[in-house]
């Protein structure tokens, strides 16, 4: 990719994609979600604790490049943030949530994808991966995934995403066993993104009852 991603970059676009198809009701996000969502200790690879002023930082070089815009939705004052990926590089739901996961993970096999997207998107196949996959790879306009040699003790090959740039195969070698998710993290992970989406429900449900009553946030304060 010309003008590759930083990995800072690619984690908070990847959080973006991510909560987007997975958590709509409390999408766009503000920084403090998204911070949170950067520095989930499940789902990640690598696990990383960004501050609020890196995601900032990180935001402001995307907004540049016209992939991630600023949105106040409804009456909010409230700064929000949302992606623009899929429509700057034209990508559809399926492309755009393997590459969302690839960005959030690393290398994956195929299976592994499937598997890992099914909150975003719903594959009938392996094969049905494999050929996005090739999609990402054969882009008239420059592969935005590569696949990469087996590693040592291996047996399946696995795909990355290009836009940080050219990968060494052997710098992600050990990142199988190292992103194998346990039961209990699953199961976790289930539980939270239950609760997302109650919480963000239930905000909505009160914006829509304020606004039926005609309380403004300064009266609701006051009162």
């Amino acid at each position: 990719m010309e003008n590759p991603l930083t990995d800072v970059q690619v984690r908070v676009l990847g959080a973006l994609i991510e909560k987007e198809m997975t958590t709509p009701l409390s999408y766009p996000l503000t920084i403090n979600a998204l911070t949170t969502a950067c520095n989930q200790k499940s789902n990640r690879h690598p696990v990383v604790s960004y501050d609020d002023h890196t995601v900032v930082q990180a935001l402001d070089k995307l907004r540049d490049r016209r992939l991630v815009e600023t949105v106040f939705p409804g009456s909010s004052r409230t700064a929000k943030y949302r992606h623009n990926f899929a429509y700057e590089f034209g990508l559809n739901a399926k492309l755009q949530a393997l590459l969302g996961v690839l960005m959030l993970r690393g290398p994956q096999t195929a299976g592994e994808l499937r598997t890992r997207t099914e909150r975003m998107t719903r594959f009938d196949s392996l094969q049905a991966v494999t050929e996005t996959l090739e999609e990402l790879i054969d882009r008239e306009e420059g592969a935005l995934v590569v696949l990469l040699p087996p590693g040592p003790g291996q047996k399946e090959r696995r795909y990355m995403h290009l836009l940080a740039g050219e990968v060494d195969p052997g710098e992600f070698a050990q990142v199988a066993s190292s992103t194998t998710a346990t039961p209990s993290a699953s199961v976790s992970d289930e539980r939270i993104f239950a609760l997302e989406e109650a919480v963000a429900r239930l905000q909505k449900e009160m914006a829509e009852l304020r606004d039926q009553l005609g309380f403004s946030e300064k009266e609701e304060g006051d009162s």
